[in-house]
């Protein structure tokens, strides 16, 4: 009688890691570096996004009120206007023309080429009345101004509390080459918080 031989499956072996020798200086001087390395890559970015895309700015004046409050803080995109038009309505940032020095913030409410009158109070924009829901009553101004056409590449600009703003009434329209931003949400203080229409 034979027998038959069997053989039995052998068991996988498993590789174990061995023990590191690198001393444990070595290991916190690597964490160390990581998180050095972690941090300049976030501040790059941060510059990167602060200097291209979004900035913030802070609110002096209440001419844009009741929306923006002196003081206020938000972000303006600089990006934007690199690949979309400008538009009426748009909140937007942009260098004094009497001096470049100083920053404005305003609403677009005539673009170049438009035809643009105001009749105690009420902006016509190609003869057509425009509607500004965000204007509350205490805050229109009941002059009338000359009818002009906003010449190439200017914009027709007004504050939001007209009683009170120096805008497009006083200093004329604004060159495109001075606006640099279109004002896009307030972070600073809380209950003003949200976006900017």
């Amino acid at each position: 009688m034979s027998l038959e031989s069997t053989q039995t499956p052998q068991e996988p072996q498993l590789e174990l890691p061995l023990p590191s020798k690198e001393p444990k200086a070595a290991k916190s001087h690597s964490g160390w570096m990581l998180w050095v390395r972690d941090l300049c890559f976030s501040a790059f970015a941060a510059l990167l996004i602060i200097t291209f895309l979004y900035q913030p700015v802070r609110v002096e004046g209440t001419s844009m009120l009741p929306r923006l409050e002196d003081q206020d803080r938000l972000f303006i995109n600089k990006f934007i206007y690199r690949f979309s038009a400008i538009e009426r309505g748009d909140v937007i940032v942009f260098h004094y023309p009497r001096n470049p020095q100083v920053s404005y913030i305003k609403r677009v409410v005539a673009l170049p080429g438009d035809r643009i009158r105001i009749d105690r109070g009420q902006v016509y924009v190609n003869d057509k009345a425009i509607s500004e829901p965000y204007i509350p009553d205490e805050f229109r101004d009941y002059r009338s101004f000359d009818p002009m056409v906003v010449p190439r590449d200017q914009y027709y600009v007004l504050g939001d509390h007209r009683s009170i703003a120096s805008d497009s009434r006083d200093f004329g329209p604004v060159r495109r080459e001075l606006i640099y931003g279109k004002a896009t949400f307030v972070y600073w203080p809380k209950q003003d918080v949200g976006v900017v229409h």
